[in-house]
């Protein structure tokens, strides 16, 4: 899990040949962005932007995914993602669907609660649990976007 500044996203560039697209992508990102599904590259890199409320944590489950590392970036609002490692995440709640790209699991103490600005992205690797889109405070809008990187 990494969390930054898209100022520094120059930095991660040399952990997959991908991450510069997604960056370059997330750069352009502004308030009046489509809502839904970009193509950046393919199946190999791809984004969902997203407006919606932030929620409180009881109602949001922990994910993982298997094919993709999420690169998740904050353009307008804040929010949590609370993030575990995997091997934490004993209660599967939806096993691993492959279509989706998704496991799901019920909430756990020792989650990390990552706060998340406007202008900040986590990155969360196949290994790292995480339950994005909590409410920081109370519920809030946000306008963000998710990119999909292959592995």
């Amino acid at each position: 899990m990494i969390l930054d500044t898209l100022a520094q996203a120059h930095r991660y560039s040399a952990l997959s040949p991908r991450f510069e697209k997604a960056f370059v992508f997330l750069r352009s990102v502004r308030d009046d962005t489509p809502i839904g599904r970009h193509e950046i590259d393919g199946d190999e890199i791809y984004a969902f932007v997203q407006k919606h409320f932030t929620k409180p944590v009881e109602e949001r489950k922990y994910e993982s995914h298997r094919k993709y590392i999420d690169i998740q970036f904050v353009q307008r609002g804040r929010e949590l993602i609370y993030w575990a490692p995997l091997p934490l995440l004993t209660d599967v709640t939806m096993p691993f669907d492959a279509a989706k790209d998704a496991a799901l699991y019920s909430g756990i103490p020792e989650g990390v609660p990552l706060q998340v600005r406007a202008g900040q992205f986590a990155i969360l690797f196949p290994e790292d649990g995480h339950a994005p889109s909590c409410a920081w405070g109370e519920p809030a809008e946000v306008f963000k976007a998710v990119v999909k990187v292959q592995v």
